[in-house]
């Protein structure tokens, strides 16, 4: 149960029903750390803000976004995070089998070795200390360009900091992506 309760919609002004309406049409419900995070208008419009941009079409393909977002939450251990990246995964076409075995990727041929190298920097990001070091950046910078690393680390932070609200709220996990995850396991 979450430790602090979210907010009904019939509470929020109706600018942010506006936005969390615009959160529900994107992914299909209302999130709940969305309904927590309302008590600050401003900070639910700023993380709304650099969604947007880290997830609009660009030169980062949305499966390494989607990937790199599985990997941090699931290495952090954010249960909510994890079941909300594994049905965004899901729900944009990212291959069931990859997610399920995520965890394999150092040596599943199901990976590519971009995708290798995106998902250790994802993992070692969320390491704290971050285990990054400057051989795996120098790795990085050998598949992708200055642009999309910009881009994957904004979706890693990202990810960072809704990993530690998500788990420091207990969030409740709602229906849509735990019915949707309820079923898969991701190797560990």
């Amino acid at each position: 149960m979450s430790r602090l309760k979210p907010l009904l919609m019939s509470e929020l002004s109706p600018d942010l029903q506006h936005t969390m309406l615009a959160g529900e049409e994107i992914m299909g419900f209302s999130p709940n750390d969305g309904l927590i995070m309302a008590r600050k208008p401003e900070m639910l419009n700023g993380i709304l803000g650099l969604v947007q941009t880290l997830y609009q079409p660009s030169a980062l393909p949305t499966e390494i976004k989607k990937l790199a977002a599985l990997m941090t939450s699931s290495s952090s251990g954010c249960q909510y995070c994890e079941a909300h990246t594994t049905y965004g995964a899901l729900k944009h076409g990212v291959d069931k089998q990859k997610i399920e075995l995520i965890w394999e990727y150092p040596t599943h041929p199901l990976f590519t070795e971009a995708e290798r190298v995106a998902l250790d920097v994802a993992r070692s990001a969320a390491l704290v200390p971050n285990g990054v070091t400057d051989e795996l950046f120098e790795q990085l910078k050998t598949h992708y360009t200055d642009e999309q690393i910009v881009e994957l680390v904004g979706i890693i932070s990202l990810f960072g900091f809704l990993n530690r609200w998500n788990s420091t709220f207990k969030t409740d996990i709602e229906a849509t992506p735990k019915k949707a995850t309820e079923n898969l396991t991701l190797s560990k």
